[in-house]
């Protein structure tokens, strides 16, 4: 096998989607570091069409929060599947915040004038995320903070600049609790020779 080949592979098998962190600062190098990996992931044509904001400001992460959980609790309405019910109750509750008390939420904006930068940035947290594994930091992709891009006093707030739009919003922290490896259905594939 090449080299780094089994630590490449624990990583992709060993990240998980963190939702419990302790309340350990994260400190700017480590957050430097894993943008930076990230900043290596594929990207069309090089063009590299991604910025990121580091948000620290806890107080700003519950007024997202706040904002966004009756907009998702609302889009959920009329779901009964048992997985939809369990989010609808953590939405309603009035302690629960979506950033999941992580210390750091990092936007990864992409520039809208390049059509390919829903993808770049993708990629671009997708490689954030398991370099977070790896240092030993928790990561989660925080779908649900896509309405705020609807606030335009919170965007203003989060200091997205005009002609960005949010791609990723990733927490980043220490993990509280590791949970237990998700089961994967074995992929469909068909094979074109």
């Amino acid at each position: 096998m090449p080299p780094h080949t089994e630590e490449v592979m624990d990583a992709i098998m060993g990240r998980r989607s963190i939702r419990a962190y302790e309340g350990r600062y994260l400190d700017d190098e480590t957050v430097l570091s894993i943008i930076h990996a990230g900043i290596h992931a594929p990207t069309t044509l090089g063009l590299q069409p991604w910025r990121f904001v580091v948000v620290r400001d806890h107080d700003l992460m519950k007024r997202i929060s706040d904002y966004c959980k009756p907009i998702l609790l609302l889009s959920l309405k009329d779901m009964t599947a048992p997985e939809a019910v369990e989010q609808k109750k953590l939405l309603a509750s009035k302690e629960f915040n979506i950033f999941y008390g992580a210390a750091v939420l990092v936007l990864v904006l992409g520039d809208e004038k390049n059509r390919f930068s829903t993808y770049d940035c993708t990629l671009c947290a997708g490689t954030m995320m398991l370099a977070a594994h790896a240092l030993g930091v928790g990561s989660c992709w925080i779908g649900a903070a896509g309405p705020v891009a609807d606030n335009p006093d919170l965007m203003k707030a989060l200091k997205v600049p005009e002609g960005w739009m949010i791609v990723a919003p990733i927490v980043l922290g220490y993990p509280k609790e590791i949970p237990e490896k998700p089961p994967r259905r074995e992929p469909e594939i068909d094979w074109v020779r």
